[in-house]
């Protein structure tokens, strides 16, 4: 049975790791055939492509419901109801829309829309909405988090920007009482934590900054703010404790029945917190286990503890196939199954200090290899921060929110109960500060198959129980992570990278032994692409630190995302081509006209205008060359920028060309693009932007010189092989099942 369900898990998982869909007339004869040998020796394979069959079909259900292609860019108005909590931050209005109707066919059933100062929405109401709706897209990079896996799972069709719209109906019902709750939650005097009581209360986290996240992912406490299994099984076991310690304590009723009550207690709590949490997709998969956990000790615990985990893992993919393409599935899951290999019946017998030790350096050890393969951040000080914030927020602060919930409607006692929840919060938080600026999390080059296997080998080795063979070599195969192997270019060559930044740039040039980052990606309000793109995408690839921060100048697409990048990974000199807007903590200096340098033989030379009227015509001008194979960085110049280059007389034949102004029509002239006489051309632009970037006049100059056009927008991140006259490498090009082409 136990195999079988293996096999079931097996081919549910698979659906993760496909390039693409079997064509759909297939997945009859493979449901066909699995179901066929079911009955016999084989029921394992059977079950296998049972199970295959099933998650192909959800997935290509959930393909099948994006918006159409030809619609994509598109102004409709439509009308639909809000489903959960809008998230209101930075003066924008983020929401899900559902039960959508439109005189336009082919718009998806769920839709992620965001309204620019919009007005007050409430879950629940129902809009009339002239939206402009995309193709669901994310950025491509080296990094590994993944936007169009994430918007598949939530079986998203479609995203896009409201330019008006006008409520039809209030919120009625369930829904509007859960968002007239969060309401009361944040008006609620909690010590300047109000938002994170919402978080914990009813799932809403849109009350907690930018820099709160940074510190929950610092110190590795992010699952604390977040409803999931954890506090639904916390609070299921306290019920059921109060019930065990009645019994205890000789004053429950002889006549009744205690453990049927006691997870009856602890099965309705969990769903009545389930309710005010909106029964998320991972609230959904906490109360599919804690409801087989009180099933598993009500009537089955002689089939010991791996058996229920599978029928939970069987039971949450078969709901939902999805599911397996968002990192929380896998974090919950495999913390599960650690601690059951950990513990294994023994934690009756430590004590509660020892064991909740023994928890927190499992989960750090344990979680390490699929931290890795997710490209999750690190948390080194996780073991420690967890160790404290883990029985406060779960056995203190979640029980005290929800009573004070609960009593919000007795003038005094529930504001008390929420207050004194505030102020643990609060305090809670300066202590991860202090941890989070001590001991930043740690975001790992990302390693080849064969070293992620070497250091996933050592943790299971080095969790295993004392006296086990080669538990010690564990900690031997867990050298990669130490040192990570790397694919530096040699000497003479340079490794490039156009990153996938949107409706911006940020260029990353090494060498054998140095680094320099041109741009460092947009900033949006609080929404960070140097923090949140460019810096995992340098961690990625193994750069530990920057020689040079070159900023061509200071326009926030261009150095939005630098005072982060600055932060976190320190460049030993900034450079920009304008100083007036950028943050004095980044101490810039100004590019300095044919200046040059080489770093491995590879050659470096900076050219500005000398006549520049504006920060786009004082754009600090780059051009790189090695082994003979030239690169010209160009920022935001302008023809008449162009012409003064043209004249400088610096050698400008290249091969590549970054084109100017994103491939604004006032950049690019023909002159320019002649001189420069580049095969390959490159645009960093967002998909669709207001712009209308790169102008059709400057496609067609471009195709008309001969260059091959490199889009960020169609093909993600582009890699480079400055001096070795390779092909170029767009990462988009890498199939995924999920991913637009």
């Amino acid at each position: 049975m136990r195999t079988a369900m293996l096999a079931l898990a097996a081919g549910l998982l698979l659906l993760r790791f496909l390039p693409q869909l079997p064509p759909v007339s297939v997945l009859p004869f493979v449901l066909a055939a699995g179901l066929a040998l079911l009955p016999f020796r084989w029921r394992a394979v059977g079950c296998f492509l049972c199970g295959f069959a099933w998650a192909c079909h959800s997935a290509q259900d959930a393909l099948d419901d994006r918006l159409a292609v030809e619609l994509d860019g598109r102004t409709f108005w439509l009308e639909g109801m809000v489903s959960g909590l809008p998230d209101v931050r930075g003066g924008v209005v983020r929401f899900e829309l559902v039960d959508i109707t439109s005189r336009h066919s082919g718009l998806p059933s769920r839709l992620r829309l965001a309204w620019y100062g919009g007005p007050v929405m409430q879950a629940g109401e129902r809009w009339r909405l002239a939206a402009k709706l995309k193709r669901p897209r994310g950025l491509v990079n080296p990094h590994p988090f993944d936007y169009e896996a994430w918007l598949l799972a939530r079986r998203i069709g479609a995203s896009g920007t409201i330019k008006a719209g006008e409520r039809l109906s209030a919120a009625e019902g369930e829904l509007a009482w859960r968002d007239q709750l969060r309401q009361r939650l944040l008006a609620v005097d909690a010590q300047g934590r109000s938002g994170a009581l919402a978080a914990l209360v009813v799932g809403d986290d849109s009350g907690l900054s930018t820099a709160d996240w940074r510190v929950l992912q610092d110190t590795g406490t992010v699952h604390l703010m977040v409803i999931s299994g954890q506090h639904i099984g916390m609070l299921a076991g306290l019920l059921y404790g109060v019930v065990a310690l009645l019994v205890r304590w000789g004053v429950w009723p002889r006549r009744i029945a205690w453990l049927p009550c006691a997870c009856g207690l602890a099965l309705a709590g969990s769903l009545g917190y389930g309710w005010l949490a909106g029964f998320d997709v991972p609230v959904q998969r906490a109360l599919v286990m804690v409801t087989l956990v009180l099933l598993w000790r009500l009537r089955y615990r002689q089939l010991g503890v791996w058996l229920p985990l599978l029928i939970a893992l069987d039971g949450v993919l078969l709901l939902d196939p999805l599911v397996g393409l968002q990192s929380g599935f896998w974090l919950s899951f495999l913390a599960v199954a650690l601690l059951a290999l950990v513990f294994r019946g023994r934690l009756g017998s430590w004590r509660w200090w020892r064991a909740l030790g023994r928890a927190q350096w499992s989960m750090a050890l344990g979680l390490l290899p699929i931290l890795l393969a997710l490209g999750l951040p690190v948390s080194l000080s996780g073991p420690i921060a967890n160790l404290f914030a883990v029985p406060l927020v779960s056995a203190v602060i979640v029980p005290l929110s929800l009573l004070g919930t609960v009593l919000l409607w007795l003038p005094g006692a529930g504001e008390s109960l929420l207050w004194i929840a505030g102020g643990l919060l609060a305090m809670l938080f300066d202590v991860l500060q202090w941890l989070a600026d001590w001991q930043p999390a740690w975001l790992p080059a990302s390693l080849p198959v064969w070293a992620w296997l070497l250091v996933a080998l050592g943790v299971l080795l080095t969790l295993l129980p004392s006296g086990i063979p080669f538990r010690a070599q564990g900690l031997v195969l867990l050298l990669p992570l130490l040192f990570p192997p790397t694919d530096e270019p040699l000497d003479g060559r340079a490794d490039i990278w156009l990153l996938d930044v949107g409706q911006g740039l940020a260029v990353l040039v090494r060498t054998h032994e140095h680094a320099l980052l041109y741009d460092a990606g947009p900033r949006y309000g609080d929404f960070d692409i140097g923090e949140r793109v460019v810096l995992p995408s340098l961690r990625a690839l193994g750069v530990s630190d920057l020689d040079l921060l070159l900023l061509s100048h200071a326009d926030s697409d261009h150095a939005g995302g630098a005072s982060a990048i600055q932060r976190q990974m320190p460049a030993g000199r900034v450079v920009s081509g304008e100083l007036d807007g950028l943050p004095a903590s980044l101490g810039a200096e100004s590019c300095r006209s044919g200046e040059g340098w080489e770093w491995n033989r590879v050659r470096f030379t900076l050219w500005q205008s000398p006549q520049a009227m504006d920060g786009n015509q004082a754009s600090c001008v780059l051009l790189i060359e090695a082994n003979g194979e030239r690169l010209l960085l160009t920022g935001d110049i302008d023809a008449e920028t162009e012409n003064l280059l043209l004249a400088s007389g610096l050698q400008l034949e290249v091969d590549w060309l970054l084109v100017p102004h994103h491939g604004s029509r006032s950049s690019s002239s023909a002159a320019f693009i002649e001189t420069t006489g580049a095969e390959h051309a490159l645009v960093s632009r967002s998909l669709h932007n207001a712009f209308g970037h790169p102008h059709p006049d400057v496609v067609r100059r471009l195709q008309a010189a001969g260059a091959q056009l490199h889009d960020t927008a169609e093909q993600g991140a582009v890699h480079i092989r400055l001096g070795g006259f390779e092909p170029v490498r767009g990462l988009r090009a890498e199939q995924r099942f999920w991913r637009e082409k």
